[in-house]
């Protein structure tokens, strides 16, 4: 479990494998607080730890993850927005995000709203069930709380503190990143659908 606070940004240095690739991502943490066999967040990824460093780790992204997310088109020099996972009685600054993305989207306008960014999003069918204004979405792993929702788009403001620490301050329109909905959204749209008062 994470909260979308982002904590580092790393960047891929190698990559190994096709159909499930092996990568190594270069990072600030220290070997001592990342163990292998746990789980870091890696733009929005729940992955596993399969070896460490001083300055950086290992971890494998399966078939499946590399159809349903960006990392099918991650390179080396690719920047990835960290975190480790939650331990209990840690600090909740976010939302709660369990690392497993809904699927892909992409940023559509990126304009200056003061200091900060205004952000659109394309809204596809298959998200716009989950998406309404106020409520939180995990975009390549950022808490982000979405401002307003129309026809085929929704918006969320980027303060300059989350551009400066994680790759949102990079991002230009017409790139795809990964999308996490609100977890108890997704619950509460199950639940109806099993009800039969919403289509599945």
């Amino acid at each position: 479990m994470f909260t979308g606070i982002i904590t580092d940004v790393g960047r891929i240095c190698k990559i190994d494998g096709a159909g499930q690739i092996q990568l190594s991502i270069q990072t600030k943490y220290k070997s001592e607080d990342v163990i292998v066999g746990a789980s870091i967040a890696c733009s929005g990824m729940c992955l596993t730890v399969t070896a460490a460093e001083d300055d950086w780790f290992s971890v494998l992204a399966s078939a499946q993850t590399l159809s349903c997310t960006t990392a099918g088109d991650w390179r080396i020099g690719t920047l990835l927005n960290l975190e480790r996972s939650l331990n209990l009685g840690d600090e909740l600054g976010g939302h709660l995000v369990t690392g497993h993305v809904d699927g892909i989207t992409r940023a559509v306008k990126i304009s200056p709203e003061g200091e900060s960014l205004r952000m659109r999003f394309d809204l596809p069918d298959w998200l716009e069930r989950y998406v309404s204004s106020k409520c939180s979405v995990a975009i390549d792993g950022v808490s982000l709380t979405v401002n307003e929702v129309k026809d085929g788009y929704f918006e969320s403001n980027v303060i300059p503190h989350t551009q400066n620490v994680t790759t949102l301050g990079h991002l230009r329109p017409g790139e795809a990143v990964n999308v996490e909905v609100d977890m108890f959204a997704r619950y509460v749209e199950r639940s109806l659908a099993l009800r039969g008062l919403i289509n599945k």
